[in-house]
């Protein structure tokens, strides 16, 4: 089994979500998070064959939900908008779309001073 694509996608990503205003890494529940300023915008998960990414989506949440292999983010964070994507063997993750989701989410947990910072 070649893992080597969801370790790639799961480093772009998370070197992306590190670069923004205030971020930090954090395990918690032995899950990868990052956060802005105490508040969780990304989950980033790569394990036995699978990648798993949940983040805030304010204004593309609908249209996420009709990819496939997503679904509203359980323990209630759904109903607050979050959407968890997963990706099996063999699957395409775009990596391009997920930057861009990453900054929506982050945009909607940063407080508006440190969004405002954002020039994308």
């Amino acid at each position: 089994m070649n893992d080597q694509p969801f370790a790639e996608a799961e480093q772009a990503l998370r070197t992306h979500a590190l670069t923004l205003p205030e971020t930090a890494e954090e395990f918690p529940w032995g899950e990868r998070v990052i956060k802005v300023r105490g508040k969780i915008f990304i989950f980033l998960n790569h394990y036995e064959g699978a990648l798993r990414v949940s983040l805030k989506l304010p204004h593309s949440r609908d249209f996420a939900l009709d990819m496939p292999g997503t679904a509203p983010t359980g323990y209630g964070l759904g109903k607050a908008g979050w959407v968890t994507f997963r990706w099996r063997q063999g699957d395409d993750v775009d990596v391009e779309r997920l930057r861009h989701w990453t900054l929506e989410s982050y945009r909607a947990v940063a407080p508006k001073r440190l969004s405002a910072l954002l020039t994308t």
